[in-house]
């Protein structure tokens, strides 16, 4: 989540938020809290449109799941706590559904593998069809009895 998001949802200021994370910033590692590039920031505004406010003078930060577990020791108001509570509630409700996921994504894999090994055998199966409906190109040697006409089964005379 954006230190501006957090900020607003704390309701306290975002510069007032980022200064209370810098006088503790022991507790943000790099896996708790980044700080996006100039070319992050701008693709977050293309996808998400332009402040109306006019914009940041600095780069915003990304606090992660446990960045915005620690920003409850940081802020220490009620209403922080609180907050604090609801989105870890969201961010383990978020967890279950991507696992959820991606037990459904591992199934509809497994059921395409198997459709693709029946498409390789119906495409055998099609294939043996054609051969037996197409005609062949030689000519193939009669069998059975020759008919021979009347005169030829006559007795020959000398």
């Amino acid at each position: 989540m954006l230190d501006k998001d957090l900020a607003e949802l704390y309701d306290v200021s975002t510069g007032n938020l980022n200064k209370a994370v810098k006088r503790n910033l022991v507790r943000f590692p790099v896996d708790f809290m980044v700080q996006l590039t100039n070319k992050e920031f701008k693709d977050l505004i293309f996808q998400n449109g332009t402040s109306s406010w006019g914009g940041t003078r600095k780069m915003p930060y990304a606090f992660t799941e446990q960045g915005v577990a620690m920003l409850s020791s940081v802020l220490s108001s009620e209403r922080a706590v609180l907050v604090n509570i609801h989105i870890i509630r969201v961010f383990t409700r978020m967890r279950e559904m991507l696992l959820t996921n991606k037990d459904i994504l591992l199934k509809l894999e497994k059921l395409e593998r198997k459709t693709i090994q029946y498409d390789d055998d119906i495409k055998v199966i099609f294939q043996y069809l054609k051969e037996l409906l197409s005609p062949k190109t030689e000519p193939r040697r009669r069998i059975g009895f020759i008919q021979k006409s009347v005169e030829e089964n006559a007795p020959k005379k000398n």
